[in-house]
């Protein structure tokens, strides 16, 4: 968009000064453009304090899909605690998350790593039943909203990651995975989690 300044104005008197019908239907436009703010570009924006809220101890109600992409909808609900604290001087966090089911035990921990250049988060995420690191997932927060993306191989094909973060109020947050095989076109949820802020008690 152009912005025309005043001298722009003066200019094109001068040059419809012997039109004055086109002047006098050129200029209030003329007048409107040169009262609008001059468009400037919003700087890069730091997330290195995006995953801040979370500092603490949560209470987390987990649903996971039991054979995900297979056309299964088979369910498991596990009950547990999510502990999230700061590490490397806040440059990086570390949740470890303990849960339990009818089924059995889970234990997780996932490494957030901030990459200050890209201005984008990794997430790195190790079950304790492997001892193994998934690929990450990276992305950042926009308007409230973390959306994160990575790849992974799933019974030897390789498939898209999705990672969705949102808040339902400022002491629930809701975590949410999704797979997809057709290369993004559809996914599919296989876990959700939804976190209740344990407050500190007096």
């Amino acid at each position: 968009m152009v912005i025309l300044t005043a001298s722009a104005v003066v200019i094109a008197q001068y040059h419809f000064s012997n039109d004055s019908l086109c002047m006098k239907r050129l200029l209030p436009l003329l007048m409107l453009m040169l009262s609008l703010p001059t468009l400037a570009q919003d700087p890069p924006r730091d997330g290195q304090k995006d995953f801040d809220w979370e500092i603490g101890t949560w209470k987390t109600h987990v649903r996971r899909r039991v054979r995900p992409l297979t056309g299964s909808n088979t369910w498991v609900e596990m009950n547990g605690t999510s502990v999230v604290r700061k590490v490397l001087n806040g440059r990086a966090n570390l949740v470890e998350l303990i849960a339990d089911s009818p089924s059995g035990h889970f234990e997780g921990m996932s490494l957030r790593l901030y990459d200050p250049e890209s201005r984008q988060w990794s997430l790195n995420f190790a079950n304790a039943a492997n001892g193994q690191l998934t690929e990450p997932t990276v992305g950042a927060f926009k308007d409230g909203r973390g959306e994160f993306y990575g790849k992974e191989t799933l019974n030897g094909r390789l498939i898209f990651v999705r990672f969705v973060i949102t808040s339902v109020d400022p002491d629930t947050y809701r975590f949410e995975q999704a797979f997809s095989d057709d290369g993004g076109k559809t996914w599919e949820v296989n876990w959700i989690a939804t976190d209740t802020r344990v407050k500190d008690t007096p």
